[in-house]
């Protein structure tokens, strides 16, 4: 993050004053949930066995949901990639998805119609992985596709389908290497890793290798990684071992086994002696970055190095906060992480430099930091407290079908087999002092590599530029595809209806509303207090004054200070998450269930008794303005801020300027922080939601002791909705930020509608337009053209005013072009060419089959209530969706849109570097307002 001058503290000492209730005695500490019951909460029961053909398969059965997540990871990686072929794991996990001999044809649309969620693959390091959740009836076709794939892949390749993805694939690394510091992945890999190492490059691959890849190279990889024993398989959910043995038998026991992946060698290296760099980019701070390499997963020292990291910089009271950020103001930010591979990782250590702070006095007093963990090592308290948060965070990621199923297949392929995160939990919380002491200093009293990433112009970046310029694939003539022999697709079984979990309401002594929900498969709670504010509450004229508040509320309280506030959370292993949308800001805790009412006291001091320390005000002032600088360099956030400013800016909403106006934060008092907090944080403003395995009975009364008696005094804020609506005119708003690699191209515009409205039909017809990866949009400019790695349409459903958006990342030569062509695809669909009949049907069943897949975590169960309140919907609205559904029409969904959305009437913006697109957009026929990345929009002529 990037810092800005703050305005220094004058008033020091104050007194901690209590407001919105009366300061209470802090009860006795509770005694938390074990370590030993963490432990056993990580621990996913599954069973295995094997195919004739070496096709290993893991189950784990839960009947709790009437899904099966579907998961294949192949011993294949960028480890296993030759000199001269960096990136095509990637490239080829992507071909995966082009269709196969019996499942022609892209290879989302079966599944999407069929209810499919989670649906997608990811190439890493070490192995490829391919997954979908489906509902139990949908199951067979899924296990059909992916063994289709698995076995008869070959003869559905064509160099018209790697032209294609070769083209997708490239969009997707310039995005990447489109963010403020996107280029210091590759620095860090070139620099400690040594040419031809398995890690020594980079998983997305370079322009010039990608470009080198061939056909023959595609068949290759396939015959040579993509064997049945060089996978596994796992079942996660709605199945047991039996049925799975069987359906596993029929799709995938005839595909012949292949070469078995040999796992490469990969040594740890060192570097011989400290090296120290600076390099450039267009970022918004200087960052100070240490890292080493340390061994990998596969290796249990990598257990205790990853608690040296936990204690060191993820804590709240870790030394680098506490020292560097929170004592000595040296850094707006700093931590530390391990990156593992299976056979190696990196140890880093990071900082973003305070404004006015001499990066070379920051770096050299990070060393010091470092270097006095290494000596003393860290407390058997801080250490117990980062092992209660890791685990707890660890179990809280299990809250699915699809991430358990991805745990055991993520575990498959290291020595510890399927329950490697069982075996982990139980390693980490063995760990003493002395073991990460010693651990960290043996691996980190090694030279380290030093990176000093400065602003400044981004030197030395050839690929976009060389990659734009270099001539098209030649389009052979391909191969008749060949015609599979298995038959038609599995037909989809008899679905259930939904059944969201019964919604039961009380209420506190004060008034207070509690929506409660019972979700007894996870052992984690989650309880919201939300407050009627949102971002449309924030002072028109002191725009991020609820952002700063909201920074402030756990830094300390009128009966604790910010680290007793850090340490008792983290005990609990309970993590506070606070934000606004447009309409509600949300204080939300999740802890173990057990610790779940200690929990709710600590949220409920913090959002009734701030402290609001001047000290901690400046701290945190300082912090946000980092952010703002960072987002003036982000191209999604300038883009975004600006699309506001032109679809209604007399609308509350368009105060959604993401972290604040930088002059309004820094000028922000106490005074102004304690009034919006009186307005706005109180009992007539608020609701409680909770999802938790434990019963209301049991809920209400620690909700009760918490918040029963909090009173509301002075007057309560008000929204105001009332101004008329002045969209701007259709134009092209071209934010330059020269250097680069892509272009970002957003549409937007304002509609009448409010989301209390009745939007089914809207919602439905725009999935054959922009809502998914199967849209018209994203079909043309993704898979025709490959001018971008995505493009989304859709509908931002606030309370009021909805509008709707465009985004569109493109390669820069295609900026003019791409938005033409969205033009002409919007004017169609709503006019000459609109939604057909197998769109709708698709939008539809999709839709409807997705339902339960929609509501598998208590986060998406917890949203989906909240949801329901805002939009003013009845308790049973979800489960009556699928009636809804299947009461449209296609003429419904046409009309619906039709009716709506508007091209003539889309605002644009692009955030690019102007002199490679403004001759682009200027044979489009709008005006064009050119303005600096580091201005407003609103602002300029």
């Amino acid at each position: 993050m990037n810092p800005r001058n703050v305005t220094t503290c004058v008033v020091a000492g104050i007194a901690v004053i209590a407001f919105g209730i009366a300061q209470r005695a802090v009860a006795a500490p509770p005694t938390p949930t074990s370590l030993a019951a963490l432990v056993r909460s990580a621990e996913i029961p599954f069973e295995t066995f094997t195919l004739d053909n070496g096709l290993r398969v893991i189950v784990h059965t839960d009947r709790s949901v009437k899904l099966v997540s579907v998961n294949v990871i192949y011993d294949v990686g960028a480890k296993h990639e030759p000199a001269g072929r960096s990136g095509f794991a990637h490239l080829f996990e992507h071909l995966m998805f082009s269709g196969s001999e019996n499942a022609p044809g892209d290879f989302f649309a079966p599944l999407k119609v069929a209810g499919a969620t989670a649906q997608n693959g990811m190439t890493q390091s070490d192995k490829t992985s391919y997954y979908e959740t489906v509902p139990t009836p949908a199951l067979e076709r899924a296990l059909f596709m992916e063994s289709d794939r698995m076995g008869h892949l070959l003869g559905a390749i064509s160099q018209v389908r790697l032209d294609e993805q070769r083209g997708v694939v490239k969009n997707e690394k310039r995005q990447g290497d489109n963010e403020p510091g996107g280029l210091v992945e590759y620095r860090l890999t070139e620099r400690l890793f040594p040419s031809g190492h398995p890690y020594g490059h980079s998983v997305i691959g370079s322009m010039a290798d990608l470009d080198a890849a061939t056909l023959d190279d595609v068949k290759a990889w396939f015959r040579n990684h993509y064997g049945p024993n060089n996978a596994t398989v796992t079942l996660a959910g709605d199945i047991d071992t039996a049925t799975a043995r069987q359906l596993m038998v029929k799709y995938f026991g005839d595909i012949p086994s292949g070469p078995r992946a040999q796992r490469p060698v990969a040594p740890i290296p060192s570097l011989p002696k400290r090296l120290d760099e600076t390099m450039t980019d267009r970022v918004s701070a200087t960052s100070i970055i240490r890292v080493w390499t340390i061994p990998g997963r596969n290796d249990s020292r990598s257990i205790p190095l990853e608690a040296a990291a936990g204690v060191m910089g993820a804590l709240a009271t870790s030394p680098l906060q506490e020292v560097l950020v929170r004592g000595e103001k040296l850094f707006t930010g700093a931590a530390a992480s391990v990156n593992l591979y299976d056979q190696g990782g990196m140890f880093v250590v990071s900082g973003e430099v305070a404004d006015g702070v001499d990066p070379v006095r920051a770096g050299r007093r990070l060393d010091e930091v470092v270097a006095a963990f290494l000596r003393d090592g860290p407390s058997v308290d801080a250490l117990q407290r980062y092992v209660t948060m890791d685990l707890t965070s660890a179990i809280s990621g299990l809250d699915s079908v699809s991430s358990r199923g991805y745990a055991l297949a993520d575990g498959s392929l290291l020595d510890q087999g399927p329950g490697y995160l069982k075996e982990r939990a139980v390693a980490l919380a063995a760990q003493t002092p002395a073991q990460v002491r010693a651990a960290a200093a043996q691996w980190l009293a090694r030279p380290v590599y030093a990176l000093t990433l400065a602003p400044g112009p981004r030197v030395g970046y050839e690929e976009s530029q060389a990659s734009e310029r270099a001539p098209a694939p030649k389009k052979t003539a391909d191969a008749a595809a060949v015609v599979g022999t298995r038959g038609p697709l599995p037909a989809i079984g008899t679905f259930t209806d939904l059944a969201f979990p019964k919604v039961e309401h009380a209420r506190l002594s004060n008034g207070i509303e509690v929506i409660y929900a019972q979700r007894s498969s996870s052992p984690m709670s989650y309880a919201s207090i939300e407050l009627d504010a949102g971002i449309a509450a924030d002072p028109q004229d002191a725009i991020g004054t609820q952002n700063l508040l909201l920074s402030l509320l756990q830094q300390g309280t009128g009966t604790r200070s910010q680290k007793e506030f850090a340490s008792a959370l983290e005990r609990l292993g309970a993590q506070i998450a606070t934000g606004s949308s447009r309409d509600r800001t949300s204080l939300t805790v999740v802890a173990p269930g057990g610790n779940l009412a200690p929990a709710i006291d600590l949220l409920s001091d913090m959002t009734r008794n701030p402290a609001l320390v001047p000290a901690e005000i400046e701290l945190q002032r300082r912090t946000l303005l980092a952010g703002i600088a960072q987002e003036a360099t982000d191209p999604q956030s300038l883009g975004s801020a600006a699309m506001l400013q032109l679809i209604n800016p007399a609308s509350p909403y368009a105060k959604d300027k993401g972290t604040g106006d930088a002059k309004v934060l820094a000028a922000l008092r106490r005074s102004d922080l304690l009034a919006f907090q009186r307005a706005w944080f109180r009992p007539d403003k608020a609701k409680v939601f909770v999802v938790s395995a434990r019963p209301l009975a049991e809920i209400q009364p620690m909700l009760e002791r918490s918040l029963g008696d909090w009173r509301s005094t002075g007057t309560a804020g008000v929204k105001d909705f009332s101004a008329a609506p002045r969209p701007a005119a259709p134009q092209i708003v071209l934010i330059d930020r020269p250097d680069s690699a892509q272009a970002m191209i957003l549409a937007g515009q304002y509609t009448a509608l409010k989301g209390t409205d009745e939007l089914t039909a809207l919602e439905v017809a725009n999935d054959g337009l922009g809502g998914g990866i199967l849209s018209r949009l994203n079909a043309d400019l993704r898979e025709r053209k490959n001018w971008t790695y995505g493009v989304r349409a859709g509908f931002r459903t606030p309370a009021h005013s909805i509008s709707y958006s465009v985004v569109a990342p493109v390669q820069s030569d295609k900026t003019g072009a791409s938005i033409s062509t969205i033009r002409e695809i919007i004017q169609a669909y709503v006019g000459s060419q609109p939604m057909t009949q197998a769109e709708f049907e698709l939008a539809v069943d999709s839709r409807v089959h997705a339902l339960p897949g929609e509501f598998a975590t208590s986060k998406s169960i917890l949203d989906a209530m909240r949801s329901n309140d805002i939009f003013q919907r009845p308790d049973d609205y979800d489960n009556r969706q699928t009636s809804r559904y299947r009461a449209l029409t296609l003429a419904d969904a046409r009309g619906a849109i039709g009716a709506v959305v508007d091209p003539s009437k889309l605002v644009w913006v692009v955030v690019a570097d102007a002199a490679k697109v403004r001759p682009q957009l200027e044979t489009l026929g709008l005006p064009i307002k050119l303005v600096p990345a580091d201005s407003d929009v609103a602002a300029q002529p």
